[in-house]
Formats: C-alpha cells, structure tokens, sequence
C-alpha cells in the first residue's frame, strides 16, 4: 500500500521540504584556481581570507565561499571563462591569464579556512559574498567591507546597522593588501553572527 501524498486544503500538492545546502557539492562545485579571481602576476592585488565558523565558534572545514564582485573600473559584467573547458580532454581549466571574471568560488580547507586573490572592487566598498555550508537549508548572502575602501561612509547598509553589527561587515587589516574576514554563522557567545541580507 502506497503512503498518502500531502495536500493542500485546496488539493493541490505540497513542494518537497528543503534539504541542507551540503556537503555533497563539494564533489562538483570547486574548480582548479577557484580563489585566484585576479590573474596571476596583476599588480594592485588584495587578498581576502578567513575562517567559516560555527555556533561553537568551530571551523567549517565543508563550506563553499562564493565570491561576485564589479571590475576595478565598476564594470559588473564579468569576462567569459572562469569555468573554462579543455576541448581535448573536457577537464576544466578555469580561467587564463588575462581576463578578470569578477567570480570566485573556494572550498574551506580542514581548518575551515579560505583564500581569494581579487582586485580592488570598483564603484562598491564591498566583495558580496555567498556561503554554502552543511546544515543550511539555503545559502547565505554577506558582504565583506573592505576596511579602507572609499565610499564606507556613504553605504546606507552600513549606516543603518549598530555599531556591533557592523563590525561583522568590516574586513580585519593583516598587512598591505591583506583582509581578514571571518564569517561567523551564529552568534558563540562572545563574538556576534555575521550580518547576512535577506533578497527574497
């Protein structure tokens, strides 16, 4: 005897409850160079790094850290060829040399650790930031401020959070063209969650 499928009042059929966003994409989604969005060699590069961490304050070591960003000359369109195939082979080779995609997507190591080499975004003081992780049943939208980007004193995101709040948004300085950007995605205790947007 089959089970009864749900209904609505109205008889119509019921969506599939979500799953949880992983870890299962971690087989397919990470490709070669996936945190290297500047192309190797640009000058002016800054790099982005951290730590996905849990509600116990614990490493992610699972998570998907998608990186979309404009083009230093505000540009947001991107250029083709981030998810490049061999035509030989079929094996993706990711981007060349030249062009700069505006994408990036890395997986955290065992620490729970990512990288991402980019250039300076232009006409936003923001990389937006997308995260996968287990036990989510959506993805999470951030931001990450560049900490002595032009224009954080005109963001009406920013102006509209507490001060506490904001600090999740703001990007930690560790050296010339380092930023330290650790995604917390609860609230441990001491430091608080990081702020994610809502574009539903």
């Amino acid at each position: 005897m089959s089970a009864a499928i749900p209904a609505s009042a109205a008889g119509e059929l019921l969506p599939t409850p979500s799953q949880t966003v992983g870890p299962f994409y971690g087989y397919a989604l990470p490709f070669p160079g996936g945190g290297d969005i500047a192309p190797p060699g640009r000058p002016g590069t800054v790099v982005l790094h951290g730590h996905v961490l849990d509600g116990a304050g614990e490493p992610v070591p699972d998570a998907l850290v998608e990186v979309w960003q404009p083009a230093p000359d505000g540009s947001r369109h991107g250029a083709p060829g981030t998810l490049r195939r061999d035509p030989v082979t079929g094996a993706v080779i990711g981007r060349h040399a030249v062009a700069f995609t505006g994408f990036g997507r890395v997986a955290t190591d065992a620490d729970g650790h990512y990288t991402v080499t980019t250039l300076p975004p232009g006409g936003a003081p923001y990389l937006a930031i997308v995260v996968f992780a287990r036990g989510l049943t959506h993805h999470l939208h951030t931001r990450a401020y560049l900490h002595d980007a032009a224009g954080l004193d005109r963001d009406g995101l920013l102006a509209a959070l507490p001060e506490e709040r904001r600090a999740t948004l703001l990007t930690t300085p560790e050296g010339t063209g380092v930023h330290r950007f650790d995604i917390r995605l609860q609230y441990d205790g001491v430091h608080e969650e990081t702020v994610f947007l809502d574009f539903g």
